[in-house]
């Protein structure tokens, strides 16, 4: 739908900024549907996208974001777009991903952003319509998680400042609306993109504690009492 187009444009400004300047061997991107794809432009080869279920004609692999075929720390960069807002296994799913991403590399979440317009539309509209059936998790709250999953957060980038409306005139100023709202970094954008780092876990030594010995308990070694008598 137009509206639809308007939201895509404005994610894809922000990220393809982003992705730009990250790089590696593997790019993996889990989100609602493979014909939206936020890697094409990566500088990373080999770029990865999972379709939920067989379709004739995708040449794209099938898998479940909650259940991954990857193995762990292999990736370089994991995004996931609007993945976290529309699955029934959340936490899972953000498990899923911090696994297969390696110690060192980046994950960028798209969600939507509940304290904004389209938060506040989400609460008056039927919730059997896309997105409104989305979760639209907080950013505090999903901080929270990634410092569980030992991610750390190193950037928040809010968009979408058009009003959720289907309206043709209003969508044909959507791209105004946007860059003024960027611009002046108006804290209610309908979407935020967090970048965040897989933190390497250090390496603790483990020092064994020796116990000190009392002087008056050290006795003297027999070799030292034995007189050897040659003859």
């Amino acid at each position: 739908s137009p509206q639809g187009q308007s939201v895509w444009a404005a994610e894809k400004a922000i990220t393809e900024q982003l992705i730009a300047r990250l790089f590696g061997y593997h790019i993996l991107q889990i989100g609602c549907h493979e014909e939206f794809s936020l890697v094409e432009n990566s500088p990373v080869g080999h770029k990865v996208m999972f379709r939920p279920a067989y379709a004739k004609g995708s040449t794209n692999p099938v898998a479940l974001g909650e259940e991954l075929p990857v193995a762990n720390d292999i990736v370089d960069v994991v995004v996931l777009h609007h993945a976290l807002d529309f699955t029934e296994q959340t936490h899972r799913l953000l498990r899923e991903a911090t696994r297969v991403l390696r110690p060192g590399g980046h994950m960028l979440i798209v969600g939507f952003n509940p304290a904004s317009l389209w938060g506040i539309c989400r609460l008056l509209r039927s919730r059997q319509r896309v997105p409104w059936n989305g979760k639209f998790i907080s950013r505090g709250r999903l901080s929270d998680w990634l410092q569980l999953l030992n991610l750390q957060l190193e950037s928040s980038a809010l968009g979408l400042y058009s009003p959720p409306t289907s309206i043709a005139k209003v969508l044909t100023y959507a791209s105004r609306i946007e860059k003024l709202g960027t611009k002046i970094q108006l804290p209610f954008g309908g979407v935020y993109i967090l970048q965040c780092v897989k933190q390497i876990t250090p390496i603790t030594p483990i020092v064994p504690r020796w116990r000190p010995l009392r002087s008056g308990s050290l006795g003297v070694p027999a070799a030292e009492n034995v007189r050897v008598t040659i003859h």
